[in-house]
């Protein structure tokens, strides 16, 4: 059965429908950035809430800045913006749910006056992000926004036909601005460390060179929460939904498939209302930190421990490395050893038991998540979600094996060829620099971990960790994975 409105009361009946009428809704909510994720996570909760009858006045208008983001709308808009949530598991009780609180999406290169209309308006209460840790435009070596990019300085000279985020959401504020309409909440969505106050520093850099008056206005009436959000969320495949379709007979063009474990922890930073999420689950809270340093440390900072490994071991998903008991007893090592000693009590949270739970997803064959997609943009994620633990492992004067092994594997799986001779191409934006960086054998302790951006100044400058790189990849490369962790373990 074709998923839209007309379709929706004839689906099976193992399908959960939405509770209200998706015609019923208004618009509070502009997200930029729709993908996998969002509809996973902030749509999963917008709709749940939605479904207690409460504040149907936050649906949401998705927005894509890029041309790829045509065909999500595409799809969207073909099944009048309906799509299934696929929960992945080996429970029985997994839920496929068909989600209702996206309303419409617009694209920037189709009508950029129609967006900064929409994000102007005074129904848009929040706008929320997520662009991939990437496009916050941050330098991860000093910090600074990167005003120097060539799509920052078109904006700067362009404002009334921006390309960019920062251009949009400057048009849009300044036209509040000026009409006297309250200023939005911009809540980043993405995984990345204290994402509201990145968001804040990259808009404000950009405001500051736009217009000194807007950044003021800016500063002073907009609000930016910091975030934990935690969701596996791989990409959809034509297999996912043939899936759907053979075994509850829903076609829909862009299912969004997903575990069944789900967290949201936020602060309760907003100008202008928001949603009562915490009614649904979503954990409110005056400091995000400790959540997020528990989140990016062990659940993120362990998918990249597993997934180089595991790529050049030859598997392709992330479920296949735990069936390996190397692995598995190598995750623990790292998040029981390295990373546990280093995170402050979490509030109403037994980390024991979230370790565990970690395992359990990780081991997850039905959501089949794939290597791939950890494995992408390294150079961005290593700065956030390993290099603080390796910093703190040298400063506490601790051992850095198993930590110098992250960082070994991905220097040679840079090579973009695994152990059984399979080449690869590297899911980067920077693949070619990052490459460049292992081409030379005898240069890579040299040019790798001299990268400011990715490493820092701290660990280039530990001869203790320095050396545990070098044991490791050459252990990688003469003995493979297996015997390496053997030997570490």
């Amino acid at each position: 059965m074709k998923l839209n409105k007309q379709n929706l009361h004839r689906l099976a009946p193992q399908v959960s429908l939405p509770h209200y009428d998706p015609a019923d809704t208004r618009q509070g909510i502009a997200h930029i950035g729709v993908g996998g994720f969002h509809r996973a996570h902030q749509a999963y909760y917008t709709d749940a809430l939605m479904n207690t009858g409460e504040d149907l006045d936050w649906a949401i208008c998705g927005v894509g800045l890029r041309n790829e983001d045509r065909r999500a709308r595409d799809d969207l808009a073909g099944q009048d913006y309906l799509f299934t949530l696929f929960e992945l598991g080996d429970s029985d009780d997994r839920e496929v749910r068909v989600i209702g609180a996206i309303s419409d999406m617009l694209l920037a290169q189709d009508d950029r006056q129609a967006l900064i209309d929409k994000l102007a308006s005074a129904q848009i209460r929040i706008v929320s992000l997520t662009i991939t840790e990437g496009g916050y435009c941050i330098d991860d070596s000093n910090g600074e926004f990167m005003a120097h990019l060539p799509q920052i300085q078109h904006d700067l000279a362009y404002p009334d036909a921006p390309q960019t985020v920062f251009g949009f959401l400057c048009a849009a504020l300044a036209r509040r601005r000026a009409a006297g309409i309250p200023a939005f909440t911009l809540m980043s969505c993405d995984n990345l460390p204290h994402n509201g106050a990145v968001i804040r520093k990259a808009l404000l850099a950009f405001a500051a060179l736009r217009d000194a008056d807007l950044h003021d206005w800016i500063a002073a009436h907009v609000s930016f929460p910091n975030a934990m959000v935690d969701r596996i969320t791989p990409m959809t495949s034509a297999a996912h939904r043939l899936q759907l379709h053979d075994e509850h007979g829903v076609d829909d063009a862009w299912p969004v498939v997903c575990e069944p474990f789900v967290q949201w922890v936020l602060e309760d930073k907003f100008v202008n209302g928001r949603p009562a999420w915490e009614k649904v689950g979503v954990q409110f809270t005056d400091d995000v930190t400790p959540y997020e340093e528990m989140k990016i440390k062990l659940l993120n900072g362990s998918h990249l421990a597993l997934t180089y490994l595991g790529f050049l071991k030859g598997y392709r998903f992330v479920h296949e490395t735990m069936n390996d008991p190397l692995f598995v007893k190598y995750m623990r090592a790292y998040m029981d050893l390295d990373v546990t000693p280093q995170l402050a009590p979490v509030p109403g949270i037994d980390l024991g038991a979230y370790k565990d739970t970690l395992v359990q997803r990780f081991s997850n064959q039905a959501i089949a998540d794939q290597l791939e997609r950890v494995c992408s943009d390294g150079s961005s994620k290593f700065p956030k979600f390993t290099v603080p633990t390796i910093n703190r492992l040298i400063a506490d004067g601790r051992a850095t094996e198993r930590a110098a092994l992250v960082v070994a594997a991905w220097a040679l799986y840079l090579k973009g060829v695994d152990e059984n001779g399979v080449t690869y191409a590297i899911p980067d934006p920077r693949a070619e620099f990052c490459q460049a960086l292992v081409a030379d054998d005898t240069l890579i302790v040299q040019r790798l971990l001299a990268v400011e951006e990715i490493f820092g100044t701290v660990i280039p400058q530990s001869d203790e960790f320095v050396a545990a790189f070098k044991r490791c990849f050459d252990s990688l490369r003469e003995v493979g994975v297996s015997k390496t962790l053997e030997r570490l373990l």
